[in-house]
């Protein structure tokens, strides 16, 4: 994933792709921040309006106890080990525990808050591989709190009042997170399981289910703590799978010794099971250099300290810190443009201004400078059978999960197409892998003009002649690719345009589209 300029080639986007735009401003981490920092402020109302009772005073002084105590901890455990502290997630911790533990101004229910916030924070150090926690620090320090007997987490976020803020800020965290389907498996194996014993009480299916939803902690869990990027497994198939399980221990009674059934103990047990799924651990870096693509566009290349196990299609993320950060934090995402094999890792990246903090990071490295990559994931990868058909569809820098495609050798004895969606022939990344990579590659550019010499025009005109520009449509996408109802498609690029391309591939016919979109920083 990486920034992309989305060229004027497809369909008018459409609300989604807007919406989607809009939310890609933030990263994963702010937009949490943001929702949850709204919920907070809502329970206050609520408060106020008398649909809590736990108080103002109790609510304030909670509400400062847990965010002074992480940002604290966080700032002198950095100091400590001497790493620059993550602000946003020592925030997102304390707001967190801020709705796990009972709102009270008695000495040793305050105690026991601060000790979790402190455990929290300790954790993301002490519970640690190659500079990644292993477990979420929020859960790890409610559990550990509750085992001293100072104070048990009580998830009083699961009241019914606090839905009517909750359920959109849950579906506006997992969609920017693409976590739907995951947080789908959980909901339905947790609150199955749930109703199954309520009924066996005497309850209606409808009150067993309002009961799941609205007065357990089942939103607030899957939304905000099971979903976290950092602490899942790096493909799609080993989170489905880790979401039935936690769903599982989750919902059902159980006692291991002095430990009982809890969500925090759910979740602990999932982060476990996660880390031992798949590569943990971030990763050094040292900048080997860059170079051009486009005016507009270049490809920075990394050497690891360690091989680093990826996908052709994956992505990885990089902490870049900076003194300034803006919006979207310091962590940004970017698809992986080298072989698996290759002694490098790399990633083409839109360079234009207007640049952000982040963006003046990157383009400020020097050769030899450290970076540090905290996570490797994705699922925009090709059919394990190499006889099924393949459509490549990328808007401009959008090509860069693409490319590792090419690099690896992965498309070389498939059937495959590549279309690629550009403003002008100068802005056409790659082309010498695109013209070296065997593939029937077509080019569209917003302003009519003719693609690099040996690759193919896919706009309208007379004996492959450019036509006058146009957007890409699903009549236009189903004349260039006659036979896409037999291919399984991929289309890369802004929110805005996978969305319109998406819907330009279901219109020529196109029965399954994998989609990588990603809005830049």
């Amino acid at each position: 994933m990486s920034s992309v300029d989305t060229p004027q080639t497809g369909p008018v986007p459409s609300l989604r792709g807007r919406i989607g735009t809009a939310v890609g401003r933030f990263t994963m981490y702010r937009l949490i921040l943001l929702v949850l920092a709204a919920l907070a402020a809502y329970s206050l109302l609520l408060d106020v309006l008398g649909w809590l009772t736990f108080g103002i005073p109790e609510m304030l002084a909670h509400l400062a106890l847990c965010l002074g105590m992480t940002w604290a901890t966080n700032r002198a455990l950095a100091a400590l080990f001497r790493v620059n502290p993550h602000t946003e997630s020592s925030l997102i911790t304390g707001l967190l525990l801020y709705f796990l533990f009972w709102p009270s101004l008695q000495p040793m229910d305050l105690a026991g808050v601060a000790l979790a916030c402190v455990l929290a924070s300790a954790s993301k150090y002490a519970l640690a591989w190659r500079g990644r926690h292993i477990f979420n620090p929020a859960a790890a320090g409610a559990f550990a709190t509750g085992l001293t007997g100072l104070n048990v987490a009580t998830w009083w976020a699961a009241t019914p009042a606090m839905l009517w803020l909750l359920v959109p800020g849950v579906l506006l965290v997992l969609n920017r997170t693409r976590k739907l389907l995951m947080a789908a498996v959980f909901t339905i194996v947790a609150t199955a399981i749930i109703n199954v014993e309520l009924l066996r009480s005497g309850m209606t299916v409808g009150m067993g289910l309002w009961q799941a939803l609205a007065q357990r902690p089942v939103l607030f869990f899957v939304g905000f703590m099971l979903t976290e990027p950092l602490t899942l497994p790096p493909r799609r198939r080993q989170q489905l799978v880790l979401a039935g399980v936690v769903g599982v221990l989750f919902a059902l009674p159980w006692n291991l010794g002095p430990v009982a059934n809890s969500p925090e103990a759910a979740l602990l047990a999932g982060n476990l099971l996660a880390f031992l799924s798949g590569q943990r651990g971030a990763v050094k870096l040292r900048f080997a250099g860059s170079r051009p693509l486009t005016p507009t566009t270049a490809e920075f290349s990394f050497e690891p300290a360690r091989p680093v196990r990826f996908l052709p299609g994956q992505y990885m993320e990089l902490d870049l810190p900076h003194a300034r950060p803006d919006g979207k934090g310091r962590r940004r995402v970017f698809s992986l443009t080298g072989s698996p094999g290759g002694r490098l890792v790399s990633f083409g990246v839109r360079t234009a201004g207007p640049a952000s903090a982040a963006k003046e990071a990157l383009l400020a490295l020097r050769p030899g400078d450290p970076v540090t990559a905290t996570a490797v994931g994705g699922d925009f990868v090709l059919p394990r059978d190499p006889r099924r058909p393949v459509l490549l569809i990328a808007a401009g820098i959008g090509i860069t999960p693409f490319v590792s495609h090419l690099s690896s050798g992965a498309l070389r004895e498939r059937d495959a197409i590549l279309l690629l969606l550009a403003r002008s022939a100068d802005e056409v990344p790659y082309t010498d892998e695109l013209r070296s990579s065997g593939l029937p590659v077509m080019v569209m550019l917003a302003d009519g003009s003719r693609p690099p010499s040996g690759l193919a025009s896919a706009s309208p005109g007379a004996r492959g002649e450019p036509g006058p520009p146009g957007r890409l449509d699903g009549k236009a996408l189903a004349a260039l690719v006659p036979d896409i109802a037999r291919r399984e498609v991929y289309v890369s690029g802004s929110p805005a345009s996978v969305a319109s391309l998406r819907r330009a591939a279901r219109h020529a016919g196109a029965r399954r589209v994998r989609t990588d979109s990603f809005a830049g920083y």
